[in-house]
């Protein structure tokens, strides 16, 4: 089987519980895949991408209510943003290996990784929903935030490495802490059992990301560009946010920024 058309397949796959089953049999099953690194794979007509189930209701980021933890509603809104998160996090893995051609098979194999890791995140995240706290994935409207940048970035693996890994979900890496530690003062079983969960989210996250930090790195140096100026181009251009203060640098630094780009993202 080839590696880029079964991660198209997967991609456009609806039900979460099948994607993300399919997502961590392709990493078991990743000896066994060739690698067409050099052929275009052309989209599906039929489908749009990604496929996604009917909920979730999609919202604009502005209009998703947020909820205290304080509260087991509260905290099971919160799980599903999560949630979400990773169920859009596999998708973006996917996307990356079968959208770019000509890339080393390294670059296919750690998204591979990453796609793996983030389905495994979303069944932590859905079971937990589901055991503790008396909700399943779609109960609560979400938004589309990470899949627009992955849209907007389809024409240019560049900038596709430097606004979606390094960018986005970087910002988890920023946010986690903080909502740990409002976790850990709520104090309940089921809050203190979601931090676990967000610990094990965390350690690989900064995995992921340095998988973005390095291909931007890699690509940059291709192609000539100094990366923390072309990345202060491309988020102008994009219009990536910003990350929210404070940042986790130790985090960051494990995932590959340099003090440059800390102290750019920082003060601009």
């Amino acid at each position: 089987m080839e590696l880029r058309q079964r991660a198209l397949q997967v991609l456009c796959l609806p039900d979460p519980e099948e994607k993300s089953a399919a997502a961590l049999d392709m990493r078991a099953l990743a000896a066994s895949f060739s690698i067409a690194s050099h052929t275009p794979v052309p989209p599906p007509d039929a489908y749009a991408l990604p496929g996604r189930p009917a909920r979730p209701e999609l919202l604009h980021h502005q209009a998703v209510a947020r909820r205290s933890p304080a509260t087991p509603q509260g905290r099971a809104a919160l799980i599903h943003a999560i949630a979400h998160i990773e169920f859009n996090a596999i998708n973006l893995a996917l996307d990356a290996i079968w959208r770019f051609p000509a890339m080393p098979d390294r670059f296919y194999l750690d998204w591979l990784r990453v796609a793996a890791e983030e389905a495994r995140h979303f069944r932590l995240l859905r079971d937990h929903m589901r055991e503790h706290l008396g909700h399943d994935y779609g109960d609560f409207p979400a938004h589309q935030g990470l899949w627009s940048m992955c849209e907007k970035t389809a024409h240019d693996v560049v900038a596709r490495m430097a606004l979606v890994p390094r960018t986005l979900e970087a910002r988890g890496l920023d946010a986690t802490p903080l909502i740990q530690h409002k976790l850990r003062s709520v104090g309940t079983p089921d809050a203190l059992a979601a931090v676990g969960i967000l610990d094990i989210i965390l350690a690989e996250e900064v995995g992921h990301v340095a998988i973005g930090n390095h291909w931007y790195a890699w690509l940059c140096a291709r192609q000539g560009l100094d990366p923390v100026a072309h990345y202060a181009l491309l988020a102008k251009r994009y219009e990536a946010p910003r990350p929210k203060p404070p940042i986790n640098a130790a985090a960051r630094r494990a995932a590959g920024f340099s003090e440059a780009e800390l102290l750019w993202l920082q003060h601009g």
